[in-house]
C-alpha cells in the first residue's frame, strides 16, 4: 500500500516531493514506491448554483426568494474538472492506504480538501466526516524539508479537525445564502432606478455581501465625513525662544480659560482675542522657568508581523495593494523563506521560542542585516524570548506570527523588499529597547499665563538600528533650564485649520476590517483591543480587491487610497434604506465571531444556520415590501422635445437624456446628445434649459467615475459634441508663445493659442513664479518637494523646450544633472557622455542623456541599456 499526500496546489506538492525523495512525475501527480503526492488547483469544488436545483431558477424572480435548500449542493469546476478526475482516481485506488491532508493550515484550506474528499466518494456527505478512507491532517507552519517531514511524522486524525471544518462549510454557506439571495433580491428591486439615475450605457447589477457591502459603507461613511467636514480656523500664541519653541496654553483661574472662543486650550477661534493677549504679553518679552523636567522612557520593538499588518505597511511603505502582499507572502513561504503568511497571530509559539536561534543563524549572510544576527547569536540575545511578550501560546489558534525561517533562497524587486521588512520585524524584538529622553518644561509669564514645550529626543537606538530607523527619530534638543530662570521670549500668532479625517488607504482599511471597523493607528492599542473582525485574514485583500473589480470602489495606486465611485455611492444607499444591518461593522464582525465559535465547538452548526436562515428570510420579505413601489423595467418611451440647438432637426427626449434625430446612429453627422445625470447627479431643470438653448451650463460640483469630486461645466463643442470644461482662474503667466495671459485649470496652465502644460509634477503644484521662469530661461530650480509612486520626495529642474513642461532629476544614478546640461539637452536632444554613472548593484558606468517625449533618458548608443541590479541571495551563507 501507499500513501497519498494531497496538496493545495502544484508547488506545495513539489516542495513536500522534494522533503521526501519523491520522483517520477506524471500528469498531475508524483509517484515512486511509497508515496503518491497530487494536488488541487485550489479550489476543485464549489457550491452549485440555483439552477442546479431547479432550471427554472436561471431567470431571477422575486417569486424564489429567499432561496434556502435544506441540504447544499457541490459541484466540480468546470475549469479544473482535469486535476479533479486525477485526484479522484488517485484516492480510490486500491493500493491508496492511508490519505494526508496537506491543504493550507486554515479554515479555506480544510474547506477545499473535504469537498474534494466528498465529492470523491471516500468522506461522507451528510456528516462530513472520514467513511471510505483512514485521513490524517498535515498541519505546518513552514515549508522548509524540516517542518514537511515534522507535519507528516505528527499528522493528527482528521477527526481532530472536524470542528474547523464545519465553521468552513458554514461560512461558505454564509457567503453563498447572503450573496444569492440580496443581490438578487436588491437587483430586482431596485437596480432598474439605480442604472437610469447613473445613466448608464451598461446594465449594473446590484452585489450583496457578508462582507463586501460592511466595508463598501466603511468607505462612504468616510467620504461622507470628508465632504461634510467644515473646517474650522483657530489661532495659537506661540513664544519662540533660543532653540526652542514654546506653546500658550489656557491655565485653570485664568480670564481665558472658559472663554466662548476658546478652541480646545489651545488657541481662539477669533483671530483678534489671539492678537489682544499676543499684545499683552509683548508688553514683558520674557517668561520664567516654573518647571524642568527630564524623564527617561523605553520604547520596545513592536510585536512580529501578521498578514492585516505586513499589508498595511506593505501599502504605507512600498505602495502595493493587499493583494499584491498577500501574493508576495505567499510567494515567500513557497519558496521556503518564510512561514505560514495566512495569520493573525503577532506572537511566537513557546515551542519555536525554544529554537528561535535556528532561524536566526539563516540571516548571518544578508547584507547590512547580517552583523545585527551575529550579534544577536555572539550574545545570546534571543535566550529570553520564550518569556517575554513576544511569545504567547495564549494569543494563538491556528498558527503563529509570519518570521524569517532561516533558509536560502534567490529574490530580486518587490519580493525582496517584503522580505527585508519581515526579517527586520524578526530580529528587531531580540534587540534591546529604544531610549528617549523626554523633556517637559512649564514657563510662566507675568501676566500668569502658561507656555508649555515638550520634546523627545533619541538617546540610543536600540531596536530601531536594525529596523533602519531612528537616525533622526525625536525632537530638536531643549537647553537645560534652571527652575526661577528667565528667558527671552518673542511672541507671535500663527494660524491653523483643523483637517478632516484621512482617507482610508487598501493598508488601513484591512487593519480596520481586523479591529471590527475601527480604524486604530495606535499599534500597542490595537493589540490591546483586537478582537473578532471583519472577514479573515485570508479574504480581506480579495474583499477590496472585488470591490473595486465591481467599480463600487476605486484604487489609487500611487497612494492606495480608497474612494467610492458614484455606483458604489448609489448601492450603499440602496443598501441603507433597504438592509441598513448590513452596513454594520458589529454584525459582520459578529458573524466572524459565530463562525470562530464552530470552529471552537461552542456553537452548534445547526443552530447558527437557522438564525441565518431567518435573518435571510426577514431582509428578503422587507425587500420586496419596498420593491412594491420601486420603479421597475419600462420600455424607452421618446417623446419631441424641441429642435436641435446644433442642426435645426428634431430634438427627443427619453428618460435617460435628449438626443438630435440626425445623430450618427441614424445615418446623420450631429453629436448633440446629453445625459439627464452626470457627475453623480441629476442635472438641474434649469441646466438643461441651458443646453437646449445652446448655451453652457453653469459650473457644478459633480463627482467622477473614481468617486472623485470636481467642478466642471458642460459645453457645446463642434459638431455638437457636449464636454465638459474646467473653471479657468487668470494668472500672471504671460504666454511664450503668442503673449497673451494665460488660464489655469485643476489641471494645467493654459493658453487661447493652444499651449497647455501640466500646473503639477509627482504630486507637487507649480507656482506661477517657477513657470514664468521656466517660460522664461528654459530651466528653473532646482525645486524640492516632488515625490516618487514609492513615497520618496525628491529634487528636481523644471524646463521648458518651448512646447511642452517637464521635470528631471537633479540627481540620476548618483550623476548631478546642471542647469547647463538641461539647455544643452533641448537645444541638441543629447548631452553627456558622463562617467560618474553608479548602478543599484554598485558599479560605475558611463552614459549619455537624451530628451524623448518629454523625459530624460540614458544614451547608450546603439542597443546597449542601463545596467541592472543583480539578484540578491538571503538567507545562509555557503559553507
Amino acid at each position: 500500500m501507499k500513501s497519498v499526500i494531497v496538496t493545495e496546489k502544484p508547488s506545495v506538492a513539489r516542495q513536500f516531493a522534494a522533503a521526501l525523495g519523491v520522483s517520477g512525475s506524471h500528469q498531475g501527480y508524483i509517484e515512486n514506491d511509497k508515496w503518491i503526492i497530487t494536488w488541487c488547483v485550489g479550489h476543485l469544488v464549489t457550491l452549485s448554483y440555483p439552477d442546479k436545483y431547479d432550471p427554472a431558477l436561471k431567470n431571477w424572480s422575486m417569486d424564489a426568494l429567499p432561496f434556502l435548500p435544506e441540504h447544499y449542493k457541490y459541484e466540480v469546476i468546470a475549469a479544473s474538472k482535469d486535476q479533479f478526475k486525477v485526484v479522484k482516481q488517485i484516492l480510490n485506488r486500491s493500493d491508496a492506504g492511508v490519505i494526508y491532508n496537506a491543504g493550507d493550515s486554515g479554515r479555506e484550506g480544510e474547506y477545499i480538501q473535504r469537498l474534494v474528499y466528498i465529492a470523491s466518494g471516500i468522506m461522507d456527505p451528510e456528516s462530513r466526516t472520514k467513511d471510505k478512507k483512514k485521513i490524517l491532517r498535515v498541519w505546518i507552519n513552514s515549508q522548509t524539508d524540516e517542518e514537511i517531514k515534522r507535519g507528516i511524522r505528527d499528522a493528527k486524525p482528521e477527526k481532530e479537525y472536524d470542528s474547523l471544518a464545519s465553521a468552513s462549510f458554514m461560512r461558505g454557506i454564509e457567503d453563498y445564502a447572503v450573496g444569492i439571495n440580496l443581490s438578487r433580491a436588491l437587483t430586482l428591486g431596485f437596480a432598474y432606478g439605480m442604472n437610469r439615475e447613473l445613466g448608464t450605457k451598461k446594465y449594473i447589477p446590484i452585489a450583496a455581501g457578508r462582507v463586501m457591502t460592511c466595508v463598501l459603507a466603511m468607505v462612504v461613511n468616510r467620504e461622507n465625513e470628508i465632504r461634510n467636514f467644515v473646517p474650522t480656523d483657530y489661532y495659537r500664541i506661540d513664544a519662540k525662544h533660543e532653540g526652542f519653541t514654546s506653546h500658550w496654553k489656557a491655565g485653570k483661574n485664568r480670564p481665558y480659560y472658559c472663554d466662548a472662543d476658546l478652541y480646545s486650550d489651545t488657541g481662539f477661534r477669533d483671530r483678534k482675542k489671539a492678537e489682544a493677549l499676543e499684545a499683552e504679553l509683548e508688553k514683558d518679552p520674557f517668561l520664567m522657568v516654573s518647571e524642568y523636567r527630564e524623564v527617561k522612557e523605553k520604547k520596545g520593538a513592536p510585536l512580529l508581523y501578521n498578514l492585516a499588518e505586513l499589508q498595511s505597511d506593505c501599502s504605507k511603505m512600498l505602495h502595493i495593494s493587499p493583494d499584491d502582499t498577500l501574493s508576495i507572502a505567499q510567494s515567500l513561504y513557497e519558496k521556503k523563506l518564510t512561514t505560514y503568511p495566512r495569520t493573525d497571530a503577532r506572537v511566537l509559539s513557546s515551542a519555536v521560542a525554544k529554537e528561535i536561534d535556528k532561524n536566526i543563524r539563516g540571516l548571518a549572510g544578508i547584507p547590512d542585516i547580517g552583523p545585527f544576527a551575529e550579534e544577536i547569536l555572539k550574545h545570546g540575545m534571543y535566550s529570553a524570548i520564550g518569556k517575554s511578550r513576544y511569545t504567547d501560546d495564549s494569543k494563538i489558534t491556528d498558527h503563529y506570527a509570519i518570521i524569517p525561517t532561516g533558509e536560502t533562497g534567490s529574490l530580486s524587486g518587490l519580493e525582496e523588499k517584503v522580505y527585508l521588512m519581515i526579517v527586520r520585524r524578526f530580529l528587531a524584538i531580540f534587540c534591546p529597547p529604544a531610549e528617549y529622553k523626554k523633556v517637559t518644561v512649564l514657563l510662566n509669564h507675568s501676566t500668569g499665563e502658561i507656555f508649555t514645550v515638550q520634546a523627545k529626543q533619541l538617546v540610543s537606538r536600540g531596536h530601531l538600528a536594525v529596523m533602519g530607523k531612528g537616525k533622526e527619530d525625536g525632537d530638536a534638543a531643549i537647553p537645560v533650564l534652571k527652575q526661577g530662570e528667565k528667558i527671552p521670549a518673542k511672541f507671535g500668532t500663527a494660524a491653523s485649520t483643523t483637517q478632516p479625517p484621512k482617507r482610508y488607504t487598501s493598508g488601513s482599511m484591512v487593519l480596520a476590517m481586523e479591529n471590527a471597523g475601527n480604524l486604530i493607528e495606535d499599534e500597542d492599542l490595537r493589540e490591546q483591543i483586537k478582537g473578532a473582525g471583519i472577514g479573515t485574514s485570508a479574504t480581506r485583500a480579495g474583499v477590496i480587491t472585488k470591490l473595486c473589480k465591481d467599480g463600487y470602489l476605486s484604487l489609487e495606486k500611487k497612494t492606495q487610497v480608497l474612494m467610492p465611485t458614484k455606483t458604489g455611492f448609489a448601492v450603499d444607499r440602496i443598501v441603507m434604506e433597504n438592509v441598513p444591518s448590513m452596513r454594520s461593522p458589529e454584525m459582520t464582525a459578529s458573524w466572524e465571531k459565530g463562525l470562530s465559535g464552530i470552529e471552537s465547538g461552542d456553537i452548534d452548526a445547526g443552530t447558527y444556520e437557522s438564525k441565518l436562515n431567518a435573518y435571510i428570510r426577514k431582509m428578503v420579505e422587507g425587500i420586496k415590501k419596498k420593491a412594491e413601489s420601486a420603479p421597475g423595467p419600462q420600455p424607452v418611451e421618446k417623446k419631441e422635445a424641441g429642435t436641435c440647438p446644433v442642426c435645426g432637426k428634431k430634438l427627443f427626449e427619453t428618460d435617460k437624456g435628449y438626443f438630435c434625430e440626425g445623430r450618427k446612429k441614424t445615418g446623420g453627422t450631429c453629436r448633440f446628445a446629453f445625459g439627464k445625470a452626470i457627475g453623480g447627479k441629476m442635472l438641474p431643470e434649469e441646466e438643461v434649459k441651458k443646453l437646449l438653448s445652446g448655451q453652457p451650463t453653469s459650473y457644478m460640483d459633480l463627482i467622477g467615475k473614481s468617486g472623485k469630486p470636481f467642478r466642471a461645466r458642460i459645453v457645446l463643442a463642434e459638431k455638437g459634441e457636449c464636454r465638459l470644461e474646467f473653471p479657468h482662474e487668470d494668472t500672471g503667466l504671460v504666454c511664450p508663445k503668442c503673449g497673451k495671459k494665460m488660464t489655469k485649470t485643476t489641471y494645467r496652465y493654459e493658453c487661447t493659442c493652444g499651449l497647455s502644460v501640466w500646473a503639477a509634477f509627482s504630486g507637487r503644484p507649480i507656482t506661477e513664479e517657477e513657470m514664468d521662469t521656466a517660460f522664461r530661461d528654459k530651466v528653473a530650480g532646482p525645486l524640492s518637494g516632488f515625490r516618487t509612486k514609492s513615497g520618496t520626495d525628491y529634487s528636481a529642474w523644471l524646463c521648458f523646450d518651448g512646447e511642452t513642461a517637464f521635470t528631471a532629476n537633479t540627481v540620476l544614478c548618483g550623476h548631478r544633472i546642471t542647469k547647463e546640461d538641461l539647455l544643452e539637452l533641448m537645444e541638441k536632444g543629447k548631452t553627456g557622455p558622463f562617467t560618474d554613472f553608479v548602478s543599484k548593484a554598485g558599479k560605475q558606468f558611463s552614459a549619455g542623456l537624451k530628451l524623448e517625449n518629454g523625459s530624460v533618458h540614458f544614451d547608450f548608443g546603439g542597443d546597449r541599456k542601463k545596467p541592472k541590479g543583480r539578484k540578491k541571495t538571503y538567507g545562509r551563507r555557503k559553507t
